[in-house]
């Protein structure tokens, strides 16, 4: 990979969600990648994780390969991840994450060391981080960027899988926080917010950790965003839903793409609940996007 160039990247978990109607590569951070990178302003994006020693690891690739998402993802001696997704009615999922995977394992060698110098987005999580070794490869990565490296925590709060100083850790890292409003009440709690409204809530985490902006997805209620300057609110747009697995990481990648590609604060916000509305009409978390939708 030429390091004239500068890198959008998905880092953390990489895995199997494994649906009712079958299997399909996932991930919120590989998810993110793809999304971002059907953009032409970040089409150098790259998915980090890590894969194990078996079939699941060589339909991974070939699954990447099929996506056209280009990889680093090192094998390490625990089996690929998967997450068994229910469906309720509504199509909105739960998870079983199996865990001690090769995600939770992610090591931090050369050649994300030297991604990580020319990076010019992130996007992590927390799910990743509840082991250790991957912990540590998500800090070094980020300590490692340049100062001008749009870093995005999405935050994707899983089961029993973050505790305070992570989070607390994490958006010490960052510059841009995604949040949805269940996380956004779990997270308020955590920090003793408990008094305050959605908006002010969300004005005091921008300003506490000196935030560049704060994306804040509410599903069918709409999404804000909050910049220290300005807000933006849209209404989601009503469409037949299949299912939701991978719309807030759609709505992640393109509102990235879009500030990259120099749009302003409004207009990637409502390019980004566009995008999330027709992967809601779609099976899995990477669909093809329309062309319509493509042209920033």
């Amino acid at each position: 990979m030429e390091q004239s160039r500068r890198y959008v990247v998905g880092l953390g978990e990489v895995l199997w969600d494994v649906l009712p109607d079958g299997r399909k590569l996932g991930g919120a951070p590989a998810n993110f990648a793809y999304h971002a990178g059907q953009f032409p302003s970040s089409e150098n994006t790259i998915a980090i994780s890590a894969l194990g020693k078996d079939k699941l690891a060589e339909e991974t690739m070939e699954s990447l390969r099929a996506h056209e998402l280009n990889a680093i993802m090192p094998s390490v001696p625990y089996p690929t991840g998967t997450v068994q997704v229910t469906l309720d009615g509504q199509g909105i999922p739960t998870y079983d994450i199996k865990e001690n995977v090769a995600w939770d394992n992610i090591p931090y060698n050369d050649e994300i060391r030297h991604i990580a110098a020319s990076c010019r987005a992130v996007c992590f999580g927390s799910l990743a981080q509840r082991n250790v070794v991957s912990r540590n490869t998500i800090h070094k990565f980020l300590d490692d960027t340049p100062t001008d490296c749009m870093k995005i925590f999405d935050i994707n709060l899983r089961q029993q899988f973050y505790t305070k100083e992570i989070i607390q850790q994490s958006m010490q890292r960052c510059n841009v926080l995604k949040i949805n409003d269940e996380e956004l009440v779990i997270i308020g709690q955590m920090f003793g917010y408990t008094e305050l409204d959605i908006e002010d809530k969300c004005l005091q985490f921008l300003e506490k950790y000196n935030l560049d902006m704060l994306v804040l997805t509410c599903g069918t209620n709409g999404s804000y965003v909050f910049s220290p300057r300005q807000m933006s609110f849209l209404e989601t747009p009503k469409v037949h839903v299949a299912d939701t697995v991978g719309a807030g990481d759609s709505f992640t990648g393109t509102f990235c793409a879009a500030i990259l590609g120099g749009k302003s604060l409004q207009q990637a916000h409502k390019l980004a609940v566009e995008v999330s509305a027709f992967v809601c009409t779609q099976n899995g978390a990477m669909p093809k996007l329309p062309e319509r939708l493509k042209t920033l």
